[in-house]
């Protein structure tokens, strides 16, 4: 009997983890919903292109393919469908010292479940085991997250939290977006449509390297490039 439990544990554990790791951000903030919590595959894009020229992207997982993603030019940016989860970035996009990174990304349609999308900064080794980097999401839910990726790992800067400057989306789940990561000598702020929505120290933080795009898997936006300004 004991045997038997053992079996059963080892399986639920080993189920929980598979799905964390299909979607790390989807239950940050231990969102346990069923749809959440269920096995939530990635949907290719019908005619995926893989990302845009000049770009590199990243994604969760090296069983993932980026070729499942959709990139279709759109008013300075792109039309994107995912896909699986993913960073986009131009390895030359690199930013260090006091400096701000931007995008405005708009959601076009409500996915099954929230799934989030932002900026990321800080990035060093992103070919490699060892990638880290910094990024800040948002999702049609009203919720805002900041999070660190090191390696296969990831942790916490803010959890899943509402904020009155994060908008929810309307009711054909549309919404816009304009976030942004400003880094100054002791401090981190995150940006939502202009206000500030919270702010940290910076000790701890990958703040210098490569900065671009996080877009998370079976979603449609439409994305700006990630840009820099500095003071």
């Amino acid at each position: 009997m004991r045997a038997i439990f053992a079996v059963i544990a080892l399986t639920t554990v080993a189920y929980a983890c598979s799905s964390a790791e299909k979607d790390p951000d989807a239950t940050a903030a231990g969102d346990t919903t069923p749809a959440a919590m269920s096995d939530d595959p990635d949907v290719a894009a019908i005619g995926g292109t893989g990302v845009p020229n000049g770009y590199v992207g990243r994604t969760d997982r090296p069983d993932q393919q980026l070729s499942a993603a959709k990139y279709a030019l759109s008013g300075g940016g792109w039309d994107v469908t995912t896909g699986p989860a993913h960073i986009l970035y131009r390895p030359g996009d690199s930013a260090s010292g006091a400096y701000t990174v931007s995008t405005t990304i708009e959601q076009l349609a409500a996915p099954a479940h929230p799934e989030a999308y932002g900026v990321f900064i800080g990035g060093t080794n992103l070919d490699g085991p060892g990638q880290q980097y910094l990024y800040f999401i948002a999702r049609g839910t009203g919720e805002m997250m900041a999070r660190v990726r090191d390696g296969a790992n990831t942790r916490n800067v803010l959890a899943w939290q509402k904020h009155a400057a994060v908008p929810t989306a309307n009711a054909s789940g549309q919404g816009s977006y304009r976030l942004a990561i400003q880094v100054a000598p002791d401090s981190v702020r995150f940006m939502v449509n202009g206000q500030r929505a919270a702010a940290v120290a910076a000790s701890g933080l990958p703040t210098n390297g490569v900065y671009g795009l996080r877009i998370n898997h079976n979603l449609h936006v439409r994305a700006m490039p990630a840009t820099v300004t500095r003071p």
